[in-house]
């Protein structure tokens, strides 16, 4: 077995961990989800996930649901950073990492300005429901 089958054995390739990322990230009502490929761009991680809160509370419950998700299915993790103020939560999944902004904090800091050459990957989340109703009134 070549390196590249152990890693596969390891769990998920980048890619599919953003996708799975971003899908836990929607069924708890993240808003604004996006994932760039930054492999080569960025010597640190292959991946990035960005995401929206409403409020402290629920960038804290978006970043515990994703650490939960992760060990459930055993895939590894390293931390997390900024839980307590909540205005930006880093998640460390190795090759990738999650940001949940609170709306003001993801517009001053701008990471998808920082990596507007990354690629951004397709994750066909399902619609919301509620964001459905709104445009037929």
């Amino acid at each position: 077995m070549d390196n590249k089958q152990k890693l596969q054995n390891l769990g998920p390739n980048t890619e599919d961990k953003m996708r799975i990322v971003a899908r836990w990230l929607h069924e708890k009502q993240g808003k604004d989800i996006k994932a760039l490929n930054v492999e080569g761009i960025c010597s640190i991680t292959e991946g990035v996930v960005l995401a929206t809160a409403n409020n402290l509370r629920h960038g804290q419950a978006l970043a515990d649901f994703v650490l939960d998700m992760c060990d459930e299915n055993k895939i590894p993790f390293s931390g997390m950073e900024g839980y307590k103020t909540g205005t930006w939560l880093l998640v460390d999944l190795n090759d990738v990492l999650v940001h949940i902004f609170q709306g003001e904090s993801r517009g001053f800091y701008n990471l998808e300005g920082l990596w507007s050459e990354a690629p951004e990957l397709e994750l066909d989340l399902p619609e919301d429901e509620d964001d459905e109703d709104d445009f037929d009134d």
